[in-house]
């Protein structure tokens, strides 16, 4: 079963991974995109991120509330909000943003896991970090109970920009050069989707894939106001394009 779910847009960005592991993850990672588009508070892009990332997590605790079987269910989340000159950025867990500009590529997010803390301490290094079995224990995330209180930063932008969101079915499987290749050698983003998905199944990934690519473009080159796409877990029901085990925006 899929357990991420992501959302794309012309001004929102989103991408959620259920932990894997835990019951209904799927359920938690539907949640937590669907609380996104919702209507937004009024107020600048950060503030409204923000509310809907809490809006999210107490979504979360009054599922675990009705239905004792939700009660260790969780997601990741990692979500970007255009506010007109750069993005507004949420995100906790080890679902990832990175930037592509002038050719090289920015994590933009840190991982909340056991293993970043580790290095960031100097107990290991990025090298001996990529192989840890111990890379995938989370010590924060949406989930009831625990530690829900997400990164909120902005981040500047610039035509040409390239932003990628990920569950880490692709960053914990694929190298960031690898990464960069497809990213730059793309012409469209729908083409670095592909790339990426097509690189995280030949590292033989055994995670759900869920990948949204977005340029920063002139308004005045790209016009088009597309509808928002809910994606794996969130787009149930929904028209929304897929595959066996991916999800693709």
């Amino acid at each position: 079963m899929n357990e991420d779910s992501a959302l794309a847009g012309p001004s929102l960005l989103a991408v959620a991974d259920g932990m894997g592991g835990h019951p209904h993850g799927d359920v938690a990672s539907a949640a937590a995109v669907t609380a996104l588009t919702e209507p937004p508070a009024a107020g600048e892009p950060a503030a409204a991120l923000a509310a809907a990332v809490a809006r999210a997590a107490a979504r979360l605790e009054e599922l675990a509330a009705a239905d004792p079987e939700l009660r260790g269910m969780g997601t990741t989340l990692t979500a970007m909000a255009w506010d007109g000159a750069g993005f507004a950025v949420a995100h906790i867990g080890d679902s990832r943003a990175y930037l592509l500009r002038g050719g090289d590529l920015f994590q933009i997010t840190r991982d909340h896991t056991m293993v970043q803390t580790l290095v960031d301490s100097g107990r290991l290094t990025p090298a001996q970090a990529a192989d840890h079995p111990l890379g995938s224990t989370l010590l924060r995330a949406l989930q009831p109970g625990g530690d829900q209180h997400p990164d909120l930063f902005r981040q500047d932008a610039a035509p040409g920009d390239r932003y990628l969101l990920c569950s880490d079915g692709l960053s914990g499987f694929v190298p960031a050069g690898a990464i960069r290749d497809a990213l730059a050698g793309a012409a469209r983003p729908e083409d670095a989707v592909t790339r990426l998905i097509a690189l995280a199944d030949a590292a033989g990934a055994p995670d759900n894939v869920t990948c949204v690519v977005a340029d920063v473009a002139d308004v005045a080159a790209d016009p088009a106001r597309r509808e928002p796409q809910l994606l794996g877990a969130a787009g149930r029901g929904r028209r929304a394009r897929r595959t066996r085990r991916t999800r693709r925006a």
